[in-house]
Parts: structure tokens; sequence; C-alpha cells
């Protein structure tokens, strides 16, 4: 039956192609079956399989590089399986943890002459990816994973962005697992969750609408009193001309020698004080007059700062009750001694491609014996249970077993006060001694690379451009969504911080310091 299967969907994979998928595929076939070793590789290729049972969302995809075989697992177990081929020497597919960041159903490659990848899942902005391609029967490609075509197509619909993509060395298995520090979510918080995101989000909403007003009313103020200034500057004006006309007829007063000198003296004297007096009564008017608009720009630029931070708070606390409605991932680098947070928004990458996840929380933790190395494992909640989730683990790189180096992590309480009661299957943990790759950004779930294996296929490409900044003061009034960002402009050139590496080529993950706007 799953002979039949296979070969009815390459007949149905070679009419969609039509001639040149044909020829381009007896070609490869020609190739191929040129020389007994690659007759061999194609023997120990593995076949495509499909679980005999109705399968749920996949959680995540496991590469094997020996093998050259992907498995996707839903929440019960593996689901699909096939043959792939991956980089070649020299341009090898880094190992390592990704997770889908974009989908292209009809992609073709600015990298490679328009070539065409059909079907592609991205898994880093640099052209690391999952797509359809020929598999000569062993690793061929330039670094990405190519998949059966057929393949590759009926699986297209069925992931979703975000999705994890671990690429093992070696053969690799998700393992069930249980330990006291993996989260373990309170049910009232769980049932709690939708109504307080409603709840706050009107909130915002309505402080967003309150510092609008606010800032209208602040406007208008200082507009009103823009022209004190320049009326009091003009009374002072009048006023000093008029003392001035005052102490000169006091001059001439003195000076009289005669009778009639002296009787226009103290004529024009008079007419400069009661002018000086005119002037002196206007100017105190103006200023008194004046002050309640002074007064009204202080106390509306205050209450406009006032309803701004009201406004800050209310944005804060609605961001952070949407994301405890998102599956949440955690990596622990031993290499930079940190604890990094990752949650998908949902919302559109605004330079285009791919979706934004938050990056609010970036903290130090603190690892028991930090100088000896942990390995690399990704325990992920499968499911809910009655103790709340069924977690599982895989393991791809040599260090404590998953057990004892999750022992020697002791994560901060306050950020899993804030993470740990809402979470969701699809949350993870990571555990490694890599850094970060440069390749996690705003719109990444986290990347990681095993800096022990070769990444020909990675590091020869051109790393991703860092983002421009784009700053947001309202979240509210961008697309209804609630979210609100400030991205960085990152170094472009960090230096690498993996102990485990010496040499440059590959570039790290740097996040923008200060912290522009944090959300916890």
């Amino acid at each position: 039956m799953k002979d039949r299967l296979t070969t009815a969907q390459s007949n149905g994979a070679m009419r969609r192609w039509g001639s040149p998928g044909i020829v381009m595929f007896a070609a490869v076939a020609a190739l191929t079956a040129l020389t007994p070793a690659n007759a061999a590789k194609q023997a120990r290729q593995p076949a495509e399989a499909v679980a005999q049972r109705e399968a749920g969302e996949p959680i995540m995809a496991i590469v094997s590089i020996k093998s050259q075989q992907v498995i996707f697992y839903d929440a019960e177990g593996w689901i699909l399986r096939a043959p792939v081929s991956t980089g070649t020497t020299g341009r090898e597919t880094p190992a390592g943890v990704f997770a889908v960041v974009e989908k292209d159903k009809d992609h073709h490659s600015t990298m490679y002459d328009d070539a065409w990848m059909p079907n592609m899942q991205r898994i880093t902005w640099n052209g690391i990816a999952l797509h359809g391609g020929p598999l000569p029967g062993y690793a061929a490609s330039h670094g990405c994973v190519r998949m059966p075509f057929g393949f590759a197509e009926g699986l297209f619909e069925k992931t979703n962005i975000g999705m994890r993509v671990i690429i093992s060395p070696n053969d690799a298995a998700p393992v069930d697992f249980s330990h006291p520090s993996l989260f373990m979510p309170q049910k009232n918080a769980i049932a709690a969750a939708p109504a307080r995101a409603d709840k706050l989000s009107a909130e915002a909403e309505e402080a967003a609408r309150a510092a609008d007003e606010a800032k209208k009313a602040a406007a208008a103020a200082a507009k009103e009193a823009q022209s004190l200034p320049a009326s009091l500057r003009k009374l002072e004006q009048q006023r000093a001309r008029a003392d001035a006309e005052l102490a000169f007829a006091d001059k001439s007063l003195a000076a009289a020698k005669t009778d009639q000198a002296t009787a226009k003296a103290e004529e024009l004297k008079q007419k400069a004080a009661t002018k000086a007096a005119d002037a002196a009564t206007q100017l105190d008017a103006a200023k008194a007059a004046a002050q309640p608009k002074r007064d009204a720009v202080a106390a509306t630029k205050d209450a406009a700062k006032a309803a701004a931070s009201r406004k800050a708070d209310a944005v804060k606390a609605a961001t952070d009750a949407k994301l405890a409605l998102e599956p949440v991932s955690v990596y622990i680098s031993r290499a930079t001694q940190k604890l990094y947070v990752r949650r998908n928004t949902h919302k559109p990458a605004p330079d285009g491609g791919g979706e934004v996840f938050d990056t609010s929380i970036e903290v130090p933790v603190a690892i028991r014996n930090p100088d000896q190395p942990l390995g690399t494992h990704i325990f992920t909640a499968m499911a809910k249970n009655d103790s709340g989730l069924r977690w599982s683990v895989v393991s791809i790189d040599d260090g404590d077993n998953a057990k004892d180096a999750l022992d020697r992590i002791t994560m901060p309480q306050d950020v899993l006060d804030r993470i740990a009661p809402t979470a969701l299957p699809r949350s993870s943990i990571i555990i490694s001694d890599e850094p970060l790759s440069s390749e996690t950004n705003y719109r990444t779930e986290f990347v990681a690379v095993l800096s022990n294996q070769p990444q020909g296929g990675f590091i020869t490409r051109k790393p991703t451009a860092p983002p421009m900044a784009v700053a947001s003061d309202d979240s509210w009034d961008n697309g209804g969504n609630g979210f609100g960002f400030f991205f960085q402009q990152r170094d472009p050139n960090p230096q690498p911080v993996n102990p485990r590496r010496r040499g440059g080529q590959y570039q790290y993950y740097q996040p923008a310091q200060p912290m522009q706007r944090s959300f916890w």
C-alpha cells in the first residue's frame, strides 16, 4: 500500500512538473546511476512513510544529517518521514536548533540563479530552508534541506510559523521526560487568560484614547500660549521707552533755568509719567492674563506625561496578557550565561517577511559548574495531561545528560512567575552550550548552531542584514493587535562569544544595548 502511495505521489509530481521536470529527473537518474558508490548510497536511502493514524498539528521536525532523513512529530509521536538531501561537503547544512520563520509556496532563489525551491519553509533569513528538490540519495544541496517534491507539497499546508526544526548530526528522537524545573501551568490561570487579555486590551485602548486627548489638550494650550512671549516683550519695550521718557523729563526739569522752561518741563514730565503709568498697568494686566495660560500649558503637559505613562503601563500589561495566550520558548546559553524568552505575536514584520517575535525578556541565569559542558537539549511540551503538560526531550550534542543539565540551571523566579502559569503545549526550553546565532532577531524564534559541526552552507551565506530601527509609540493604533515594539539596529559584525570555537568565521547574536523597551 505504501509503495503504491509513494509511486502515485511520484507520478503525480511528474505530471505537475511537466516535461522540464521529467528531463531534469531523467538527467539526475542517469548521473546517479553512473557510479556504484552512488547506487549504494541510493540503496540505503530511507523511504517515505506516513503514520497509520490520524495526525495532529506538527510540533517539530528532526533532520538527521547522518541518515539523510527528516521525521515530523505531533503530540503523539511521528507522523511523517522522508529521505532528504542536506548540504554537500563545504556547503554543509548546519546542525542546531531552528524554527520555521517564513513559508513560500512557489519560491525562487535569489542566491542561486532563480533556482526553483517549491514549498519552501525558511528556517534562517540568510537562506537555509526546507523545500522540495531532487534527491540523489546523499548530501548534495548548498545548505538547504531538500525533501521529495510530493512530500514537501503535502507537508506545506500542515505546518505553521514557529514550528521547531531540529537538525541533528546523528539520529535523534523525542523521549518522554519529566522534571520539576519544567513549566507546570495553573489551570485557573489558563482559564482566566483570555478574559484577562480582553479586559487589559480594552483598558489599554481606553488609556491610548485618554493619552491622545491629553496630548491634544497640551498642544492646544501650548498653541494658545505661543504668542505670549512676543506680546509681553512688546509691552515691556513700551514700558521701557515710557520710563526713559520720564527720566528725560526729570533731567529737563532739573536743568530748567527760567520759569517758562520749568513750566514746559513739568508739562512734559506729567505726560511722561502718565504714559509710564499706563505702560506699567498694561504690562501688569498682560502678565496677570498670561499666567493662567502658562499654568494651563504646564498642567496639560504634566497631564499628557501622566497619561502617556498610564498608557505605557496599560499596553505593557495588555501585551503580557496577549503573549500569555501563546506558547513560550526559553533558551538558556552556557556561553552567555543568559536566559532568553521568545513568543510569537503573529504581527507581520514591519520591514517585510515573517512575523514578529516578542524579545523583551533577556536576563542573567545561574548555571552550576559553568565551565562544564551542558550539551544541547530541547525540552518540548507535547500536550496537556492531568498534571499540566507532558514533556519530551531531544538531545543533539554531547555534554551532561538532559536531567543533569537541567539540574544545573536555576531560572529566575520572577521570570518563571510571568511565563510558567500559562505555559501551553508547544512551549519549549532549550539548554545549550552555544550562544544564539546572529540569525536570531525580532522576526525569528531561536536560532542556534552547533559550533563543533561543519557549517559550510551557513558560513558561506551572507548574514542577515541588521534590522532597521522601527519605532512605534502607540501599538494600539497600528492594526489593532495590541503589540508595540522598538527594534534597535544591531552591530552587523558582533564578536564571537562561544568558548568552544576559536576564530571569527561565525557570527553570534548580540542584543541591542541598552534595551529600548521592556514589557515586564
